[in-house]
C-alpha cells in the first residue's frame, strides 16, 4: 500500500514508533526513522534493513525547530520527496493536578505539542507544493480526560486540535491530517525519564502502582491504522481521529455544541442559573473517555454495510 512513498516517523526509536516503521516499510515505504535517541534510531532502521526494507536514521530532538526542520529536508535530501509525516515522539507522566511538577509539565510541553507542530510547519510546505501527503498525530483517549494524565491528555488535546485545525486549512489540497489514538505496551516511562535527564537534569518520581492489572495489546497492533491513514486508499479521508484496542476500531467523535441551545436576547447571571437548574440540568455530558451511538453496521456476505435505520 505505501509502495514508493517516503515515510518519516518521529519517536520511532522504540514502541509504537518503532512497529509503525516496521510496518510501513513492510509495505513498501522508504522510511526516514527518526528519535532523540540515536541508538534507537539505528536499531529501527536495521530491524527493517534485515527484513528487506528501506530505512535511514535520524537522531534529532523535534521539540526544537531547527532539528525538526533538518528531519524534514534529510527525508527529501535522501528520498527525494516527502509523502508522509507520523507524529509520534511523546514524553509520558502521571500526576494529578494538586502534584504538578513544573519541569515535567514544560518538557512535556514542548515534546508534545511544539514537537509535532514544528514538523508539520516544515512537512506541509513541500506537501502543498506536490499537491499530496498525509500527516497524522498520534493523540490519546487521555484528552477526553483521565484521573493523573490532566498535563499528557491537555498535550494530547493539542495534537487532536491540530487535526481538527489543519484538516479544514488543507482541504481539497491533496494533503489531509489524520490522528492515530493508540494502545501499546511500551516503555514510554523509561523514554520520558531518557529525555528529562538528558535536557534538564531531573527525573519523573515514580508512579505508584494502581493495583489493577490491564490488557495491553502489542505495539505492533496499531500499525495497520498507520499504514492505511498514510497510503492513497485513505485519500478521502481527513481530519479523522481513530482508535485502535485489542482488535476494536473506532472513530472519535470531534467535540461539538450540543443543540438546541437555548436564545435570548441578553442574559442575567440569575437567567443562566435557572437555564442549568432546569434545561440543562439532565443534559451535561460526563468528563472522561465515553462512546456514543452512531448508526449500527453489519457484516453481509464478506463485506460491512450500515444496517437499516431502526423505524
Amino acid at each position: 500500500m505505501l509502495a514508493g512513498k517516503a515515510i518519516v516517523i518521529t519517536g520511532s526509536g522504540r514502541g509504537i514508533g518503532a512497529a509503525c516503521a516496521r510496518g510501513a516499510a513492510r509495505q513498501g515505504a522508504s522510511v526516514l526513522v527518526n528519535d532523540a535517541d540515536g541508538d534507537a534510531a539505528l536499531r529501527t532502521v536495521d530491524e527493517i534493513r534485515s527484513s528487506g526494507g528501506t530505512a535511514i536514521p535520524c537522531e534529532a530532538d523535534v521539540s526544537d525547530w531547527n532539528q525538526a526542520g533538518r528531519l524534514i529536508a534529510m527525508c527529501i535530501e535522501a528520498f527525494g520527496k516527502i509523502d508522509g509525516l507520523v507524529n509520534n515522539a511523546a514524553l509520558f507522566h502521571v500526576a494529578g493536578v494538586d502534584a504538578i511538577d513544573p519541569v515535567v509539565a514544560r518538557a512535556m510541553t514542548e515534546v508534545n505539542i511544539l514537537g509535532p507542530m514544528h514538523c508539520i510547519a516544515h512537512a506541509v510546505k513541500p506537501m502543498l507544493a506536490r499537491k499530496s501527503g498525509s500527516i497524522v498525530n498520534v493523540v490519546s483517549g487521555a484528552h477526553m480526560g483521565m484521573r493523573g494524565m490532566g498535563i499528557y491528555g491537555a498535550t494530547k488535546g493539542a495534537a487532536a486540535s491540530m487535526v481538527y485545525t489543519y484538516a479544514i486549512e488543507l482541504a481539497g489540497t491533496g494533503v489531509r491530517i489524520n490522528g492515530l489514538s493508540p494502545f501499546g505496551s511500551t516503555a514510554i516511562l523509561a523514554n520520558s525519564n531518557r529525555h528529562l535527564n538528558r535536557h534538564y537534569g531531573t527525573s519523573l518520581p515514580e508512579n505508584p502502582p494502581s493495583g489493577a492489572t490491564i490488557e495491553i495489546q502489542p505495539p505492533d497492533a496499531n500499525s495497520p491504522v498507520v499504514e492505511y491513514l498514510l497510503s492513497d486508499a485513505s485519500a478521502a479521508v481527513n481530519g479523522q481521529l481513530v482508535r485502535m484496542d485489542k482488535g476494536e476500531l473506532q472513530l472519535y467523535t470531534h467535540p461539538a455544541l450540543l443543540l438546541p441551545s437555548i436564545t435570548k436576547e441578553g442574559w442575567t447571571a440569575e437567567q443562566v442559573a435557572e437555564a442549568f437548574d432546569t434545561i440543562f440540568k439532565d443534559r451535561q455530558i460526563p468528563c472522561g473517555v465515553r462512546g456514543m451511538e452512531s448508526l449500527p453496521v453489519e457484516l453481509t456476505s464478506g463485506h460491512w454495510k450500515r444496517a437499516a435505520t431502526p423505524s
